[in-house]
């Protein structure tokens, strides 16, 4: 369906992609996996046709439709549901539109021929795009993915940036393209609508590639993960589920670790051998003046360089093992957080309404210190309004919110707007905390932010970047109870290994939205479901 050969791409000087090949069949389900700056989304967007590859090929069987969700699927300024959802489905809503136009002209048509004409190409258009079951389908996707009841002329700026995703997604999905490439779909999805689109996907007819960093949907939904490597450029194959990609990789870097430390120390054997014969045959050269014996010390000599140069070759073959990459990884600590009483909110008989709708409905919390509580519940069951309800950013309707003593919250936003987009990297940091520039560089460069980076504005930030920023900032806020929104999105997955492990670490109290199954088990001391704006345990 899908053979590329050789693809590499270049910004600037930098390379992205060095020689890429691969082959993907139909109904084939390929994970594409590597840390942020790797290239996946390069790459995914060089595949849809949106970026030109510096060099190499990309085929494509004749006829196959592609389909791609791009990270942070496209804007339209000024625009409405319905044309984003337009986009990907072809005009399947204007065609719509453009039918019950024409129907409605026909009731005063002055020419009825005419009128009719228009009426029968509207409908033609229409149905080539799947008419209205097409319409259904699409409505039901949207359903599955948050966004039921949403009116088609709603407005773009009214909807988060989550809510577009998930809205491109469905629309993307119902147009069934024969290879789906998408690019972190997972991030803005509860776990209701993940296991939509697991389900979905196993289903499907068409070919699927997509970058995602929650493990336990990866090992449910591939069958061959693609690793793309953010040293070398390159891409490597390897066949099962993700968790057969990570047995896979130990045992190929504890092997390659193990086959460069026997080869250094055969060639460091060699080296002394080749010191020592040498050393010998000199001493012995200068040490006497029988020929016979010179003439054995010059002979030993040149055993000595022949054994330089067939060093040399293997220095330079293919055989040389390569010194295993050691990757610049997130360093993140919270450090020690100042002690607080052992109950750290009380929440009492909550309600709060927003717009004229019930968000929360009379709801009770209890946390206390030390407690790791995972927030899960569909998209829109009031996860972020609980959270800004602790911070004192909302006020309850009805009921009563307080922090207990010695409390100090940290909040980190799901649409990352803690981050400012007009300042940099570095003047956010010493805004947060009394950092000298050098201090502040040293603090950033933990959480790879290094050399000119630190100096990128907060909208030149990728997603990825954002993220880090965002833990940056809260780090340094030095708070001992933390309330972060989904704060996976975005990070890659040894990003998401090295975050979790910090968060095991930290020794205040900890309330986090996640929909990542994973880390949940791996986190979680306790675990609360938010749905119809009511708390219950459980998952």
């Amino acid at each position: 369906m899908l053979t590329v050969s050789d693809l590499s791409k270049r910004h600037g000087e930098y390379p992205i992609l060095e020689r890429v090949s691969f082959v993907v069949n139909p109904r084939d389900r390929v994970g594409l996996v590597g840390p942020n700056g790797a290239g996946k989304s390069t790459l995914l967007a060089i595949l849809a046709g949106e970026l030109e590859a510096d060099a190499g090929a990309v085929t494509s069987a004749p006829g196959a439709r592609l389909g791609h969700l791009p990270q942070g699927f496209a804007d339209l300024p000024g625009g409405t549901l319905a044309e984003l959802l337009d986009v990907p489905t072809g005009g399947l809503l204007a065609a719509r539109d453009a039918v019950e136009r024409s129907t409605a002209a026909l009731a005063g048509a002055d020419d009825l021929d005419a009128a009719l004409a228009a009426y029968d190409a509207a409908l033609a258009a229409f149905e080539a795009l799947g008419g209205y079951a097409a319409v259904d389908e699409l409505r039901a996707f949207l359903a599955a993915l948050g966004l039921e009841g949403v009116p088609f002329e709603t407005p773009l700026r009214a909807l988060s940036g989550g809510q577009k995703t998930r809205a491109g997604l469905a629309a993307l999905l119902a147009s069934r393209p024969d290879l789906l490439l998408l690019d972190e779909p997972t991030n803005h999805l509860d776990l209701d609508a993940l296991a939509w689109l697991r389900d979905f996907l196993a289903g499907y007819r068409g070919a699927v590639l997509i970058v995602s960093h929650d493990r336990a949907f990866l090992d449910e939904t591939v069958t061959t993960i693609f690793e793309l490597s953010d040293t070398t450029h390159q891409l490597t194959v390897y066949p099962g589920n993700y968790s057969a990609y990570l047995a896979a990789r130990a045992a190929g870097e504890e092997a390659q670790a193990e086959a460069y430390a026997r080869q250094q120390a055969t060639i460091g054997r060699i080296e002394q051998d080749i010191r020592s014969v040498a050393s010998h045959a000199m001493k012995t050269e200068r040490a006497t003046q029988n020929d016979f014996l010179r003439r054995r010390a010059k002979k030993v000599a040149r055993t000595a360089k022949v054994r330089e140069r067939k060093l040399e070759r293997l220095l330079e073959s293919e055989e040389m093992v390569d010194k295993p990459a050691l990757r610049w990884g997130l360093s993140l600590d919270f450090g020690a957080p100042p002690e607080s009483g052992r109950d750290v909110a009380l929440v009492e008989g909550a309600t709060v309404e927003l717009g004229g709708k019930t968000i929360l409905r009379g709801l009770d919390l209890h946390v206390r210190y030390g407690e790791r509580i995972a927030l899960t519940g569909p998209n829109g069951s009031g996860k972020s309004t609980l959270i800004k309800l602790l911070m004192g950013e909302l006020a309850p309707s009805a009921g009563r919110v307080r922090l207990g003593a010695g409390v100090v919250a940290g909040r980190y936003a799901q649409e990352q707007e803690t981050v400012a987009l007009e300042q940099t990297v570095l003047e956010q940091a010493r805004a947060r905390a009394p950092l000298s520039e050098t201090e502040a560089r040293t603090f950033l460069h933990l959480f790879l932010f290094g050399q000119e980076t630190v100096f990128k504005r907060g909208a030149e930030l990728s997603y990825g970047e954002r993220a880090r920023l965002a833990l940056a900032l809260l780090v340094l806020g030095g708070a001992n109870f933390l309330l972060l929104d989904e704060p996976l999105n975005h990070l890659d997955l040894q990003s998401r290994e090295e975050f979790e492990q910090a968060l095991t670490r930290f020794g205040g109290t900890l309330l986090i939205v996640l929909h990542d199954r994973y880390a949940i088990e791996r986190l979680a001391t306790r675990v609360l479901e938010l749905r119809d704006g009511r708390l219950s345990d459980g998952w």
